[in-house]
């Protein structure tokens, strides 16, 4: 449990100054705000021994100052992002905090306050969210950065699909260039003026997510500026419990969406030098949930981030202030109470865990299937239902049409077309992971630990014609390509490479246009002609399904339909020595850790049983375990006793809800320093090579009896305690001389 904490492998955010109520004594602390307390809060933070970064909105904060034309002497409320109703679009209305269009002024105006931060002594920054709603476009800044960015009029977003897709570009476009000018100035300023080198990372929902939920940012765009360290990834039960469809149904299925966003996170980084931080939220944004609720879903994320090994840094909760001294519903409706005493617990337990997840024995059980889902940050760009009505690409005559729905409607906020792909293979335990379509072409080799891919152009498109020419390669060798789509999605007909910008003549004497850039992508696998069903290339195999992908989404013959087409394809290329298990439940093993899900709308209800002994990092008395049951919907985090376990003779930590430092025996018995919240009850179970005769703790010099607990079958004892006011206390255990 002991570790250095320059690793920064747990973090938090706070917006508070240091407080020992809420001091998780992770490795850093995320300091958020700029406004004018920043200095001082983070000297606060520094003086306990925290590594600090700082934390603030790139999209959205109190920038009145700078909206009122304090700074610069001229007003900037025009650059706030606007619906074409005219409508600022709000993060909050008090005071107003609108949703900013990223213009150079702004820019300018975020680098002088985090110029202070730089001054104050943080070690990186974080610029959060960088987020332009899909109804948005209509400021007179963004009118400007259109002219200068397409060298023509502004067409409204709403006016025909080909405005909605380029708007949206424009302003994945305009995040991503503010955010290359300003982390690049604030380097440079850091290492000229203090010789220190300053980390920048941006933490972001996911691509699925912000696809559902109808904004667009920069997502894999940022991977080509050099100036961005990494990424935090802003997963939580208020994105993951959005509802989706499956077999027909439409409901939450919060690990399972954890899941697929934790996963496209993971693959945005993998194979790159960037650090990326999953987070997890033991409470979320919206605070009319119970304390049960908030639980259930917690535990739902972390263990859906956990079967995802590629990444072993975690921000274990953003503002810990409201989580251990706000009110929320009580389980029981007798009004609101603060979090129970076993919940803390818990999450401490939790949090310090997290922090020794990066394991060198990784065991998966099951076959070494892999299925990869394609998405692209072209999903965000088409996310207005067209009308009918609307004109075509290109064809705008400055008239307001009916346009697009603005707001969507259930069929398309659901995401059903990527969900309808993903989801039959994620519920019968197939191990499927959305894959960045943008980094195909970036990375050599991207798609290789993949036997099957499975991509439709019915709800993404892609930037590039040579993404193609690698897709047909990957086939070539040896690869499973199911592809899903009818060519009807309207966006098909923007202004694109496959179409030579919607112009329907052909340019020059040996270029095509193409009905959608599935007919390009066919081409290079010499597909042209061919129908529905299964086709040899090369070492590999294409599979073609003929029709809409959200039909695989609405019922549970939809859902095996995909799934038989996945399996016979894959069977084409390697007969009856195809490892295609379904099972209902995912489980891998991170060196003495045990991470489990048993899944609900499965191929059954079997419970799944996990041997011991294991001890239950959920549960906050930490209990000895001779087997785990799961039923369908349950999680487990375990820790495996005899994997764990230590040399003959030696004392070690399996689980802790605090951080535990200065571990050391002698003949009598052994001792260690436990630092956490103050006065929060905290429980630690250790490997014991004798019986202990007696525990206390000492807190400010007073000893305290510590209640423990000895298990002799496994040879671990179970201590009982708290943190003090100075949020620590020193641990004394001791057996009979000669054990």
């Amino acid at each position: 449990m002991t570790r250095d904490g320059k690793e920064e492998r747990t973090g938090f955010q706070e917006s508070a100054a240091y407080h020992p109520d809420y001091d998780l004594q992770t490795d850093f602390v995320m300091v958020y705000g700029i406004d004018d307390t920043m200095p001082e809060r983070i000297q606060t933070w520094k003086e306990k021994g925290y590594v600090v970064h700082l934390m603030t909105g790139v999209a959205w904060g109190t920038y009145n100052s700078y909206l009122d034309g304090e700074v610069d002497g001229r007003s900037h409320w025009d650059e706030a992002q606007m619906d074409r109703h005219g409508e600022m679009i709000l993060h909050g209305d008090q005071p107003v905090i609108p949703y900013m269009v990223p213009t150079i002024s702004f820019g300018r105006y975020i680098a002088d306050r985090i110029r202070i931060a730089v001054d104050a002594g943080v070690e990186a920054i974080h610029l959060e969210e960088p987020e332009f709603w899909v109804n948005g476009g209509y400021s007179e800044a963004f009118k400007r950065e259109w002219q200068l960015y397409y060298k023509e009029p502004w067409i409204p977003p709403h006016a025909s699909p080909d405005a909605q897709y380029r708007a949206s570009k424009l302003k994945a476009y305009l995040y991503t260039r503010v955010l290359d000018r300003l982390c690049a100035e604030m380097k440079d300023y850091a290492l000229r003026r203090y010789g220190r080198v300053l980390r920048f990372y941006v933490p972001t929902h996911s691509l699925i997510n912000y696809t559902q939920w109808r904004i667009v940012s920069p997502q894999s765009g940022l991977l080509e500026l050099p100036s961005i360290d990494g990424y935090i990834a802003q997963i939580w039960t208020g994105t993951s419990r959005t509802p989706n469809v499956y077999e027909g149904v439409r409901k939450e299925r919060t690990f399972e969406t954890a899941y697929l966003e934790y996963g496209i996170m993971q693959e945005l980084v993998r194979g790159t030098d960037r650090r990326m931080w999953f987070l997890h939220d033991p409470i979320e944004d919206n605070p009319n949930h119970t304390w049960t609720d908030y639980k259930q879903n917690y535990l739902k994320t972390v263990v859906a981030s956990l079967l995802h090994p590629g990444v072993a840094h975690y921000e274990v909760s953003p503002w810990p202030r409201r989580i251990f001294k706000g009110t929320y519903p009580s389980d029981h409706g007798s009004g609101k109470e603060h979090i129970p005493a076993d919940y803390a617990t818990t999450l401490l337990q939790v949090m310090h865990t997290l922090g020794n997840m990066d394991q060198d024995v990784i065991e998966t059980e099951g076959d070494s299937l892999q299925v990869g889902v394609l998405i692209a940050d072209s999903a965000m760009f088409q996310r207005m239902k067209p009308d009918p009505k609307a004109p075509e690409a290109g064809k705008y005559d400055g008239t307001d049409p009916e346009g697009f729905q603005e707001n969507g409607d259930t069929e398309l906020l659901d995401f059903s077309p990527f969900y309808g792909l993903a989801l039959p293979l994620l519920k019968h335990g197939i191990p499927v992971r959305p894959l960045q379509l943008d980094n195909v072409r970036r990375y050599p080799g991207y798609l290789a630990s993949y036997r099957a891919l499975v991509l439709s152009y019915e709800f993404i498109k892609p930037e590039y014609p040579d993404i193609h020419y690698a897709l047909a390669q990957w086939v070539h060798d040896g690869g499973a390509l199911i592809y899903v789509g009818d060519d009807s999605d309207p966006y098909h007909g923007i202004r694109g490479w496959w179409n030579h910008n919607g112009k329907d003549s052909k340019v020059g004497d040996n270029e095509t246009t193409y009905i959608s850039p599935r007919a390009h992508l066919f081409e290079q696998l010499g597909l042209e002609g061919m129908g529905e069903g299964v086709h040899r290339i090369g070492k590999g195999a294409v599979c073609w399904l003929d029709e809409h992908p959200e039909s695989f989404s609405l019922s549970k013959t939809g859902a095996d339909r995909l799934r038989q087409s996945v399996k016979e394809t894959l069977q084409t290329l390697h007969g009856p020595d195809l490892q295609w298990h379904p099972k209902p439940y995912f489980k891998i093993k991170r060196g003495p850790y045990i991470i489990a899900s048993a899944l609900d709308e499965s191929v059954n209800d079997e419970r799944l049983v996990i041997p011991g002994p294991v001890v239950d990092l959920f549960d906050s008395k930490l209990p000895v375990l001779r087997q785990v049951a799961l039923n369908a919907g349950e999680q487990a985090l375990l820790y495996d006793v005899e994997a764990g376990r230590p040399p003959v003779g030696e004392v070690s930590v399996m689980a802790a809800s605090s951080r535990i430092e200065g571990l050391s025996k002698s003949a009598a018995g052994f001792r260690f320093v436990a630092k956490g919240p103050a006065n929060m009850q905290a429980a630690a179970r250790l490997y014991c090579p004798a019986e202990p005769i007696s525990a206390h703790y000492m807190v400010q010099d007073q000893a305290i009896p510590a209640i423990w607990e000895w298990d002799p079958e496994s040879m671990t004892v179970l201590l009982r305690y708290e943190h003090g006011n100075e949020n620590n206390a020193e641990l004394h255990v001791n057996w009979a001389p000669n054990s």
